[in-house]
């Protein structure tokens, strides 16, 4: 699912290419998955930020991130204005898909099965983040 939004950061096609590995191409330009899993991101207990490795904007603080279980980091609560959401009607499903609000990244999806203090459980692909952890 694409988005026409506009957003702060663009880029052409050409740069994004440039600038991301083509993993990171595929999940963030492309919508794509990476597999459940595979990520050292998965792992990270440190204190710090998690950042859109498209842009560099702060998206989730370590505190938030959760074991889900599902093979990919999950977080109950993004940073206030880091992420948007737009209907995701993909693989005959209907799903929240959350993106970087400055790049419009695709970063994963939001689900309602999260632990409290929101209930929610944002689902993203660790391949779309870099960490950066607290000094």
């Amino acid at each position: 699912m694409k988005t026409t939004q506009k957003f702060p950061v663009t880029k052409t096609d050409a740069e994004w290419k440039a600038l991301l590995t083509p993993e990171q191409y595929q999940v963030l330009r492309q919508h794509g998955t990476e597999r459940p899993g595979s990520c050292a991101l998965l792992q990270e207990k440190r204190a710090g930020t998690f950042a859109c490795a498209g842009c560099g904007q702060q998206l989730f603080i370590a505190t938030g991130k959760f074991e889900s279980g599902t093979g990919w980091p999950s977080f109950f609560e993004p940073i206030e204005g880091a992420v948007g959401t737009t209907d995701d009607n993909s693989h005959f499903m209907v799903r929240t898909e959350v993106h970087c609000s400055q790049c419009g990244g695709h970063l994963g999806h939001v689900f309602p099965d999260g632990p409290p203090p929101t209930g929610l459980r944002y689902c993203i692909n660790g391949v779309a983040l870099n960490f950066q952890p607290q000094p």
